[in-house]
């Protein structure tokens, strides 16, 4: 599809290097935005600029880590100095390990935390004096449907997408008044990187499950994305469940 009021926006997207936020990435720039594509894999980042560049869109690799301060802070000033100002935060980067609540290494829980749930409050500190400057910008979090679905061993999973829901929420009464859309949306089964190192009962579990309700492309779910941002001004898709119409 073709959504051409994204022209001329700028946007940054976290983990650019593959899966959603890949798709995200490249939806955004084919349809005219400028895109800065953030993520820790740098070699990745850069091929997909380079792809991006070359069949006439205009990106930017920066690698960062949204776990690190310092990190993110060169990268608003690396973005800052190419682009100029953002109005388009898509925070795609996350993390997703199974493990049974009594037995998980707590450096998993962390990980997830740091993650999927720091890593956008530090992205969103970020980039909001960009967000607020003008009148009109987006933000949009990328949580789960296991923010409100059970699934065994995912609780602290659950847990972080839960609350990027809940802050979502509560971010358009914030930013809301100073013309920011705030979307959440709650993928169900999409191919990503998220499962490549899951093994043992929750890989056989997920193989499963995506046999019988299949899955979503990311480029099914990019195109959602680039849809939702390409609204008028004053039309915001608040909330959305994004799932393949065998899934339930």
């Amino acid at each position: 599809m073709t959504y051409e009021n994204l022209t001329g926006r700028t946007a940054v997207i976290t983990g650019a290097a593959s899966g959603i936020g890949a798709a995200v990435a490249t939806a955004l720039a084919e349809n005219g935005a400028r895109v800065a594509l953030l993520a820790r894999r740098g070699d990745r980042i850069d091929d997909l600029a380079a792809k991006l560049n070359a069949n006439g869109g205009e990106a930017i690799a920066v690698t960062a880590d949204v776990t690190s301060d310092a990190s993110i802070a060169d990268a608003v000033a690396r973005i800052h100095a190419a682009f100029g100002r953002v109005d388009l935060v898509v925070n795609s980067a996350g993390v997703m390990i199974p493990d049974p609540i009594g037995t998980a290494p707590f450096d998993d829980w962390q990980k997830m935390i740091d993650t999927n749930l720091t890593g956008v409050l530090r992205v969103l500190r970020a980039f909001t004096p960009d967000l607020t400057a003008d009148g009109h910008a987006d933000l949009v979090n990328i949580s789960s449907i296991g923010a409100h679905e059970y699934f065994k061993d995912y609780a602290v999973y659950g847990a972080t997408k839960a609350a990027v829901t809940y802050l979502s929420q509560s971010l358009r009464a914030e930013l809301g008044p100073a013309g920011v859309r705030v979307t959440n949306i709650e993928p169900g089964l999409v191919r990503s990187e998220l499962r490549d190192d899951i093994t043992g009962d929750a890989a056989a579990f997920l193989t499963g499950w995506i046999a019988e309700a299949g899955i979503l492309s990311a480029e099914d779910f990019a195109d959602i994305v680039a849809f939702t941002v390409s609204r008028p001004a004053h039309v915001n898709i608040r909330h959305m469940v994004t799932m393949p119409t065998t899934q339930y």
